[in-house]
């Protein structure tokens, strides 16, 4: 929950690294036009062809960005926590919006106005790189998912989201708390629910891990990570 005091929306934009390096008086301009949103858990945020005009950053919550497929079903593009900033590059396609936003989460979002933020481009080469820098991360990031979905198998992708935040040679068990629901994190990793449910059974029966409700116990990471499949 926020806190029950003002938000101090330049002390928030200040801990942002797009933000971190910008001057006061830039920060108090930019902050002067920002918005909080607190949306319910399953509002949407915005629809595919809805115009965007403003970025947003998570301040509490979750929000999932998604498509439907012409089958109705549903593609998680890409999980975004708190702290976490999304839309920047539909902002400045100037054409409406390409996937849906929805929360997972009763979610306070702060939004950037598409204005403001070509106002201070203009003014700070600076920012303009750093914007820019955000963006290529996030390619990059999407890039890497593509050649996942293409190189890895199915349950390759489950250990790699499992391992994703351990040291390469940790080996004392561990726990790794789901933030989404498994159906949720499966079409992220593009998988079917079933399946998904299905490797993290043969993991358990492997005795790697360790399954309770959202809590995943990883037993054996140097295993784990070493793992094929049966």
């Amino acid at each position: 929950m926020l806190d029950a005091r003002p938000f101090d929306v330049p002390r928030f934009l200040r801990r942002q690294p797009l933000f971190s390096d910008i001057d006061d008086e830039a920060l108090q301009r930019l902050a002067a036009t920002c918005q909080l949103r607190r949306l319910e858990r399953g509002e949407m945020v915005f629809h595919v062809g809805d115009p965007c005009e403003a970025f947003f950053i998570t301040v509490v919550g979750q929000v999932k960005l998604f498509v439907i497929a012409p089958n109705g079903n549903e593609k998680v593009i890409e999980l975004i926590g708190p702290g976490g900033s999304f839309a920047e590059a539909l902002m400045f396609l100037g054409k409406p919006c390409l996937v849906n936003a929805q929360t997972l989460a009763d979610t306070t979002l702060l939004l950037v106005p598409r204005e403001a933020v070509t106002r201070e481009l203009e003014a700070d080469t600076r920012f303009a790189m750093r914007l820019l820098a955000g963006l290529s991360r996030r390619l990059h990031g999407l890039v890497a998912d593509v050649q996942a979905y293409a190189l890895q198998s199915g349950i390759q992708r489950v250990i790699g989201y499992l391992l994703r935040d351990q040291a390469p040679d940790e080996e004392d068990a561990v726990t790794v708390s789901l933030p989404v629901s498994k159906a949720t994190l499966a079409s992220r990793l593009s998988l079917t629910p079933e399946y998904f449910s299905r490797v993290l059974r043969e993991l358990e029966e492997a005795e790697l891990i360790h399954v309770d409700k959202r809590d995943i116990h990883i037993l054996d990471p140097q295993r784990l990570a070493n793992y094929q499949g049966a």
